[in-house]
């Protein structure tokens, strides 16, 4: 496969929950090393579009692939994750009683017990790799501290290493500055865009300013499906958008 296949491609996808089309022939392609961001009124299918690509739900019908020829369909959500999709769900979810460090160390990528993980003697890449990830999310000097001492913004930071210390090829990232300081949220912006230099991210989110911030094509889905798709401000001038948020 060449390395011109997208990351990511959904083809005339659909899911039903008891008659209720929640997806509804949903088409979208995100490129390697693209941050998409993905806005939409509450129902209108964000969630369950990620469920989808991380094997959580499984389509009724449509194209799920991955990494070119990898057809997500086909596995369950232990496997997806290994294939290399990570997703961060809203509300973070850390080891407050563990430190900052062995947070991180329990989610380096590898097949060790969580004791293992804590007490091994770590490579000299393994200690590279942590300190890189300490510094890309902003923790370098709270890596001895609990967990549990970290702000919100924080621990939502702290999550996203965890993501990438298991290595995704794409992240998935649910409204992570809900709840964020206004400083925290413009520095989750430039630390998801220093992430999208060398991974795919999908960013799914609320927060109109923060989206701005990021400066990436914006997917505006609505009833299950893409209503509109471009820049922020080609979506936001779009009509349909406009009366889907406002309820005209």
């Amino acid at each position: 496969m060449s390395d011109a296949r997208p990351i990511l491609y959904l083809d005339g996808v659909s899911v039903s929950f008891d008659g209720f089309r929640a997806i509804d022939n949903l088409s979208l392609v995100l490129e390697k090393g693209e941050m998409r961001a993905i806005i939409g009124p509450n129902g209108a299918g964000k969630t369950t579009m990620m469920d989808i690509i991380t094997g959580k739900t499984k389509p009724d019908e449509g194209e799920v692939f991955f990494d070119g020829d990898i057809d997500l369909t086909r596995h369950d959500e232990a496997d997806i994750a290994m294939l290399g999709i990570g997703r961060k769900f809203q509300k973070p979810t850390v080891f407050e009683s563990h430190t900052v460090e062995d947070n991180l160390l329990l989610a380096l990528k590898g097949k060790r017990s969580a004791v293992k993980a804590l007490f091994d003697r770590r490579s000299p890449r393994q200690a590279e790799r942590l300190g890189h990830i300490l510094e890309t999310i902003r923790l370098s000097a709270r890596r001895h501290d609990l967990a549990a001492g970290l702000s919100h913004g924080q621990k939502q930071w702290l999550e996203i290493g965890m993501l990438l210390a298991q290595d995704p090829k794409l992240l998935l990232v649910d409204e992570p500055v809900a709840g964020m300081t206004d400083a925290e949220t413009g520095e989750t912006a430039r630390l998801l865009k220093e992430i999208a230099q060398t991974h795919s991210v999908i960013v799914v989110e609320h927060d109109m300013q923060f989206v701005r911030e990021l400066g990436v094509k914006v997917t505006c889905l609505h009833e299950g499906s893409v209503l509109s798709e471009g820049t922020l401000d080609f979506v936001s001038a779009d009509q349909r958008v406009v009366e889907v948020y406002l309820g005209r």
